[in-house]
């Protein structure tokens, strides 16, 4: 069985820990400690990546996502976990296959290259040993160019 959700998390969380230390000279640091609120947690995510086509809709009321990929058109659900780093979520679970399954949403500009659309969110997964990127939108924060490209 694969450990990549559980180090992915752990590589979040130290990455939040690490941005809070403070430089030991005494100075006062202002820095934004709150969790990212910037895709709230009734929100649907759905994600999209090329090369290889990949997809995954991360519907956060179930605590579920579905992986899909062109041999797998209706894809696979899986439970998932929600994390709220400083600037994005994470989200783990693991595929029947045993295969972990890591998601990171950021916020940020992100274009598929495929088509004219523009993404308000980048997202990078870890899919057992695959590492794939693409880009994400919610049902409430869409993409903006053509619908149909």
């Amino acid at each position: 069985m694969s450990h990549a959700p559980r180090a992915g998390l752990v590589g979040i969380a130290a990455g939040l820990t690490l941005a809070a230390c403070g430089g030991g000279d005494g100075d006062a640091i202002d820095r934004d400690t709150e969790p990212f609120s910037g895709i709230g947690e009734g929100e649907v995510i759905e994600v999209t990546g090329t090369e290889p086509f990949w997809g995954m809709t991360i519907d956060q009321a179930e605590g579920a996502a579905a992986y899909s990929t062109p041999e797998n058109i209706d894809g696979q659900r899986f439970a998932v976990e929600r994390f709220a780093g400083n600037n994005g979520l994470g989200f783990t679970g693991t595929l029947d296959s045993g295969d972990g399954v890591t998601v990171t949403i950021t916020p940020g500009e992100c274009s598929d290259g495929m088509s004219d659309r523009t993404y308000p969110f980048t997202a990078i997964a870890e899919v057992g040993e695959r590492d794939l990127a693409g880009c994400a939108f919610t049902d409430t924060q869409g993409f903006t160019g053509p619908a149909a490209p």
